[in-house]
């Protein structure tokens, strides 16, 4: 056990060596541009349900930088009569390249996936899949003001509304 403990001390500091411990400015330095997101926000939405009805819902979001400004951790949760109704997560990181982000979401009921994300005059779109985007800006007020969008037969259709205030 002794010698397993001695190899393995001996051994950290290559496993040091391999890991890039600098800061990727360029990505630090686009990630802020959404920095209007960040702080903690309450308020209230509705979404349409499957059967096509409009369900209110109270809203939480908070939203803060982590690894020196190079990634955006959003932590999302939405209840209705008492009952979480909505539970996510997300990572909005720099896709690799492209000067777009990547917006990585995590729901509670286990599905997960990377998609395409972008800031276009202060407005930040994402896209879960191909004919589906939320829009995500500040209104006039200074809320966060999110809408959610199906495409289909070149018109979109607005599915999902919220609105928050600032904490």
């Amino acid at each position: 056990m002794k010698n397993l403990i001695v190899l393995i001390l001996s051994l950290l500091p290559f496993f040091a060596i391999g890991q890039n411990y600098e800061l990727n400015k360029e990505a630090q330095g686009e990630l802020k541009n959404l920095s209007f997101l960040e702080g903690e926000w309450q308020g209230a939405g509705w979404m349409m349900n499957q059967s096509r009805e409009k369900m209110e819902f109270e809203q939480t979001e908070i939203v803060s930088f982590k690894l020196d400004g190079t990634a955006l951790l959003i932590e999302g949760q939405g209840t209705s009569n008492g009952k979480t109704v909505h539970n996510a997560m997300a990572i909005v990181t720099m896709a690799e390249g492209s000067g777009k982000f990547e917006f990585h979401s995590f729901l509670q009921s286990n599905q997960h996936g990377t998609y395409q994300a972008e800031l276009v005059d202060q407005v930040l779109y994402w896209y879960p899949v191909e004919n589906v985007r939320y829009v995500i800006q500040l209104n006039d007020q200074g809320q966060w003001h999110e809408i959610g969008e199906v495409n289909s037969g070149g018109n979109w259709y607005q599915f999902f509304e919220m609105t928050l205030n600032k904490k």
